[in-house]
């Protein structure tokens, strides 16, 4: 039998004029967000392949986007990070089908924005948390400090209060001393995540503790540390008190390019310049480098984008020389190498599980009548989910439908 033939993009979408910086999923696989080094952002339906909303967010590269329940946060080069009201009604020209470059398309509605330190192109990482008393949306984000970039601030959405302030400063002496000696000596944060663990009970009380905040960060030095905020009578910091370092590991001899967390935050990957994938338990307590970290060799260097599965047992990885290589997250064994862009491959995203809830709740809602009405067929939907998202320097966001890869362990 002959080989299969290699596999090709299902879809191009050729919305940008510039190269492609970063690209956001919405929870229900319904919009794709991409942004590209000019500032633009572009939001496209899955169903038509149309451009819902076109606007100029920023006037310098995006570094980050994601959909936050009805906003949008963009987050830029340009020391900007806005807010917008999402535009929720679909334009006529993306229902129809219409050209894909009609000027008339909406532009969200600013809400409000936060000025960030954008030097380390470090994007946002956004912690979503239960709604507000009045039903409004509330979240914690994370960004590089103000002022040091090896440092970490928490601001609180909406009310865009810092609530957590130079997360990871080793010493409260001035920065301007004449000694100041004991200061981070991991360089710059290049990538950030924070997430929510269930705090430790003990026997002795049954009363439930609000969830510990975990924040991990890869640095310039190829390192990654994880630290956790411990004091239970403040919900605020400044200089780092209170957040103790659960673990710190050193996997790459060179700058870490990216970092992605799983969706269920039990573990993280880096890549980096060179032919090594990090992976790391965050589940881990120990302080040992060896039970935190494995170094996977491949045998492809330079690398720029990783994404996660949902279900956390396959990853993908965009290299500079614009392919993708697929591999298993357990073993590393690679599953195969998708071929099209020429140039470096600088943003990638899979679609979401089915499994997740929010395409849980519109699964139950499908039925007979509402295929007629236009709405997606279960198999469509399946279809959807095994999507992969790669934005590359060539302008181009290629759409790949993947195999479910069910064998994995």
């Amino acid at each position: 039998m002959s080989a299969p033939p290699p596999p090709t993009p299902v879809h191009l979408l050729r919305s940008h004029t510039s190269p492609v910086s970063a690209l956001a999923v919405s929870d229900d696989n319904e919009r794709i967000y991409s942004a590209d080094a000019s500032g633009k952002v572009v939001v496209t339906s899955t169903r038509s392949l149309r451009a819902i909303a076109s606007w100029s967010a920023h006037t310098d590269s995006i570094l980050g986007l994601e959909e936050w329940d009805n906003h949008i946060i963009t987050h830029s080069r340009d020391h900007k990070l806005h807010v917008w009201e999402r535009v929720l009604e679909i334009p006529l020209s993306a229902r129809l089908g219409g050209s894909a470059a009609l000027p008339d398309l909406p532009t969200p509605k600013l809400l409000y924005s936060l000025d960030v330190n954008a030097l380390n192109f470090c994007r946002f990482s956004l912690l979503k948390l239960d709604t507000g008393a009045e039903g409004d949306s509330r979240a914690l984000l994370a960004l590089p400090n103000l002022v040091d970039s090896s440092t970490v601030d928490v601001w609180s959405l909406p009310s865009l209060t810092r609530v957590h302030a130079a997360i990871g400063q080793e010493i409260s002496k001035s920065i301007f001393s004449a000694d100041p000696g004991g200061r981070n000596t991991s360089g710059i944060i290049m990538s950030l995540h924070l997430f929510q663990v269930a705090a430790q009970t003990t026997p002795s009380t049954s009363e439930l503790k609000t969830p510990n905040l975990r924040l991990v960060c890869a640095y310039e030095n190829g390192s990654v540390v994880l630290r956790e905020y411990t004091r239970e009578d403040k919900e605020t910091s400044v200089e780092g008190a209170g957040w103790d370092m659960i673990w710190t590991t050193k996997l790459h001899v060179e700058s870490i390019m990216a970092m992605r967390v799983s969706r269920l935050n039990d573990f993280a990957l880096t890549i980096s310049a060179d032919h090594i994938v990090g992976r790391y338990d965050l589940g881990a307590t120990s302080r040992s480098s060896e039970t935190n970290g494995v170094a996977y060799r491949t045998k492809h260097a330079g690398n720029g984008s990783v994404t996660i599965r949902d279900d956390g047992k396959v990853c993908a990885i965009g290299g500079w020389d614009g392919k993708i290589r697929l591999y298993s997250t357990k073993s590393f064994k690679p599953l195969g190498t998708l071929k099209y862009h020429k140039t470096a491959c600088q943003c990638i995203e899979f679609t979401r599980s089915l499994l997740n809830d929010e395409n849980a709740r519109h699964q139950d809602g499908l039925g007979e009548d509402d295929e007629d009405d236009g709405e997606m067929s279960m198999e469509e939907m399946v279809e959807r989910s095994r999507w992969l998202i790669a934005g590359s320097k060539d302008n181009r966001v290629s759409i790949w439908s993947l195999m479910s890869f069910e064998k994995l362990p």
